[in-house]
């Protein structure tokens, strides 16, 4: 098996679906670490749990790497996540960047995401209004 390039990791994220789960193994290595604002699990069954949880719980989510930046063993991708949320309808995006390291194969070993999870919480109606007012408060000095 040829080693996977950062073009097809990107790829890949930019056609994820719910059906292209089962290819999770071919772009992560079994033991992999993946870390977000809200996770931090290790192994293929706990990320590919994260994934099926993000797809039951938004309407139509969808990665759009936006540039990627490849190094020795590793890589950074940019992207843009865009989603509605079952109850709203609305779309939202939220752009953020994964950084990765990848293994002998050019599979993911390494996983961290890093967004701001504060613009989550926004698009969420009641904690939306206390994003905001927060956020004034805080721009306002208190």
């Amino acid at each position: 098996m040829a080693p996977v390039s950062v073009d097809a990791l990107a790829g890949y994220f930019n056609s994820l679906t719910p059906g292209r789960l089962d290819e999770l193994g071919e772009y992560y290595a079994e033991d992999a670490w993946f870390r977000d604002p809200f996770n931090e699990v290790r192994g293929l069954p706990a990320i590919r749990a994260i994934f099926e949880d993000m797809y039951r719980r938004l309407s139509d989510p969808r990665f759009r790497v936006s540039g990627q930046f490849a190094g020795n063993d590793g890589a950074v991708l940019l992207w843009e996540f865009e989603f509605a949320l079952r109850e709203g309808g609305r779309r939202h995006v939220i752009q953020g960047a994964s950084h990765l390291r990848l293994d002998a194969a050019g599979r993911i070993r390494f996983h961290r995401d890093y967004w701001d999870a504060a613009e989550l919480y926004a698009t969420v109606p009641v904690l939306g209004l206390a994003m905001r007012w927060l956020r004034r408060r805080a721009a306002h000095g208190g």
